[in-house]
């Protein structure tokens, strides 16, 4: 038995391990980025037809939707950073984290 213990994992085990994880936290960015999109496009038509009946004096809302939205998003983009440099993929990580920043930028940008 403490031979088995002594035993270290092969390579192909930590490879498939970190093959399925990046996988993972890549749908999961996919679904963040498509959830931001749907809830911004949704924003977008109401605002269309709700500015038929408003007069040119009249002061537009203050919309968040923007802020709040590329705001997760960074937020998703930079955990998902995370994970892959913690997993050992720097390049694909640093890549993520720049990202992370020019979403982070936008959404303040888009500060009402």
């Amino acid at each position: 038995m403490p031979e088995l213990a002594d035993k270290q994992p092969s390579g192909g085990e930590g490879a498939l391990t970190a093959g399925c994880l990046l996988i993972l936290v890549l749908v999961a960015d996919v679904a963040a980025g498509l959830l931001v999109v749907i809830v911004l496009a949704v924003r977008g038509l109401g605002r269309m037809d709700a500015g038929a009946g408003r007069t040119s004096t009249s002061a537009p809302p203050l919309d968040w939707a923007p802020v709040l939205g590329f705001g997760s998003l960074a937020l998703a983009v930079g955990v998902t950073a995370v994970v892959l440099l913690r997993i050992g993929h720097q390049v694909i990580g640093a890549v993520q984290l720049t990202v992370c920043l020019l979403l982070a930028v936008h959404a303040l940008s888009s500060w009402p």
